[in-house]
């Protein structure tokens, strides 16, 4: 039997480890698997005080306005876009995410993704598993990463740790934001100079309406058509019909993209693309950090109950 009386309504689950630790501590209620939510909410929508989701479900603001006692929201993950913070703060309930633990993970495959594009990797892959490479040869050469300029949309905790590793490999920083950082990198104000400048343009900034379709045609075109564009943000901060029009019409010389529009249903327009590699939002996709993820949910939710704080607070 749960420990704690602490009623918590799963609208997206966790690890199965960490849900089960949560089972053994608290009473769960799983919305996620209720065939008729709103028969469902109906018995128990005034004892839930906490909830758990995830960064790519969120949490329908509908069903917050449903839970007159809800004091927490804990998300599995970075970008809290489909949490209505406003709303939240304006009952006073908060919310925390999980930051930082992904960072090594999501650096490490915007790294990927960069080398994937630049050296045509999944082009070189079906030309040797098709049997071109002993009809007709080498393939065509690629471009080298060593040398290029690197412009970082959103010079974060992630932008940062791109960035840290991009510098070994040869290339030169420069960074687009709000505000300057306290680096010694390029910076500028204005993201179409900075796209102009820059070889591949990094998108790492969070999603949501500042941002959306911030990466469009005209940015497209300033960065050319020797520039790339890599996204492990989010897929509302690139205009997707501009890109696909950019990526065909050789606008620019290709992408390599983790995250989109309407996942997973993701606009098949980008898989008739070859200068593409695509990525099934799975940058964060490890046994080690989604388990260290799951935890800081844990954690985020036990500290609550304990002391009315958060590790990881978002307001």
């Amino acid at each position: 039997m749960p420990v704690s009386e602490n009623h918590i309504l799963v609208v997206s689950p966790i690890r199965p480890r960490h849900m089960d630790e949560l089972a053994a501590k608290y009473i769960l209620h799983r919305w996620d698997q209720a065939a008729d939510k709103d028969a469902f909410l109906a018995n128990i929508a005034d004892r839930i005080t906490a909830l758990v989701s995830t960064a790519g479900v969120g949490v329908p603001s509908d069903l917050i306005e449903k839970l007159p006692n809800l004091k927490v929201i804990t998300s599995f993950g970075v970008g809290y876009d489909a949490i209505d913070i406003a709303a939240c703060t304006a009952r006073g309930i908060r919310v925390s995410n999980t930051p930082d633990v992904l960072n090594d993970d999501v650096a490490d495959t915007a790294i990927m993704l960069l080398l994937a594009t630049l050296r045509n990797l999944v082009v070189g892959d079906q030309w040797a598993r098709s049997g071109q490479w002993s009809e007709n040869g080498a393939m065509a050469l690629t471009t080298s990463a060593r040398g290029k300029k690197l412009g970082i949309v959103g010079l974060g905790r992630i932008g940062q740790a791109i960035a840290s590793r991009a510098v070994p490999m040869g290339m030169e920083i420069g960074y687009f934001g709000r505000n300057q950082k306290p680096v010694d990198y390029h910076y500028d104000a204005d993201l179409i100079k900075l796209a102009d400048w820059a070889d591949v343009l990094m998108i790492s900034c969070p999603g949501g309406a500042a941002t959306k379709d911030m990466i469009n045609a005209d940015v497209l075109k300033a960065l050319g058509r020797r520039g790339y564009v890599v996204n492990i943000a989010r897929g509302s901060v690139i205009d997707e019909p501009a890109l696909i029009a950019a990526l065909k019409d050789g606008v620019i010389a290709g992408a390599g993209l983790d995250v989109f529009h309407n996942e997973p249903h993701m606009d098949r327009g980008f898989a008739k693309c070859a200068n593409v590699v695509l990525y099934p939002h799975h940058a964060s996709g490890t046994v080690e950090t989604r388990d260290a993820m799951a935890q800081m949910v844990v954690d985020n939710l036990q500290s609550w109950f304990a002391s009315g704080k958060l590790i990881s607070p978002v307001n």
